[in-house]
């Protein structure tokens, strides 16, 4: 989120909180990308707060309450309150339960694995409209296309990424498994350890595909421990993730920080795991 909104976004939470009854005097900012999460104080619940143009909140409010019936692993909206988006001075407010994080600690891959498999299994319940995954890898496309967003991507690096983009995209097409309505994005960074147990958030980026496209975002011990995984189809799969995600890097715009070293990175581990396929 642009510097000069934070304070009104984290403004426009406090008073949405405070209006509802809620005591928030304070907010402090536990992470900030396209939109603000911040932990309100001393009511203690954490607010996710976007512009209002962005009306993913809807969905993700909706569908964190269902996958909660459900008894999936997700985290909770706040329970104090009426489960809703809430709109203030621009911004749309979403509001959830607050998890006071367990002493670090790498989450075992048997764990991590019996968590998102119960997370597929739920979400198989579901029938909701959402992206399929093709659609995400099209968006980077268009972004390593287009020389006006991404004027620092050298040539070589640009025709790589767009003909790996291409390549991937049609061979895990091709293979015809079974899709279903997928996380999107459950890396480590959308896990979280609680004394509930491990919980998933940031549902914003559900999409339909096959599990072992959400697998590719997980490490990869995870994939040895997750029942009925094409291993051929998840290799490519981690292929197609790393070349998306190195594209989002070089979007002009990118606010991420040590953006360029990780596309850079990001780029040789790509071309080693082309180099390990037979067909490349």
């Amino acid at each position: 989120m642009q510097v000069s909104e934070v304070r009104r976004a984290m403004a426009a939470a406090v008073s949405t909180a405070s209006a509802l009854g809620l005591t928030a005097d304070d907010a402090i900012v536990l992470h900030d990308s396209n939109k603000l999460t911040l932990r309100l104080l001393p009511c203690d619940v954490l607010a996710r707060v976007a512009p209002v143009a962005d009306q993913v909140a809807r969905f993700e409010v909706e569908l964190a309450q269902r996958l909660n019936e459900a008894g999936c692993p997700v985290a909770a909206l706040e329970p104090r309150v009426e489960p809703r988006v809430h709109e203030r001075d621009g911004f749309v407010i979403t509001l959830w339960t607050y998890y006071e994080p367990v002493t670090p600690r790498e989450v075992p891959p048997a764990d991590y694995a019996h968590a998102l498999d119960r997370l597929h299994a739920g979400m198989r319940a579901l029938d909701v409209p959402t992206p399929h995954f093709t659609d995400r890898v099209e968006q980077a496309q268009q972004l390593v296309a287009n020389r006006d967003r991404t004027p620092a991507l050298p040539d070589a690096d640009r025709e790589l990424l767009g003909d790996t983009l291409r390549r991937m995209r049609r061979v895990i097409s091709e293979r015809g498994g079974a899709e279903q309505l997928l996380h999107g994005e459950p890396h480590p960074g959308n896990l979280l350890t609680t004394e509930n147990g491990l919980l998933f958030i940031d549902l914003e980026t559900c999409c339909r595909g096959p599990v072992e496209f959400d697998l590719a975002h997980a490490p990869e011990e995870v994939g040895e421990h997750y029942p009925g995984v094409d291993q051929d189809v998840l290799r490519q799969c981690r292929i197609l993730v790393l070349a998306v995600i190195t594209a989002w890097r070089w979007d002009r715009g990118d606010q991420l920080p040590n953006g360029r070293r990780l596309a850079t990175e990001w780029l040789g581990q790509m071309r080693a795991a082309l180099a390990r396929e037979s067909w490349s």
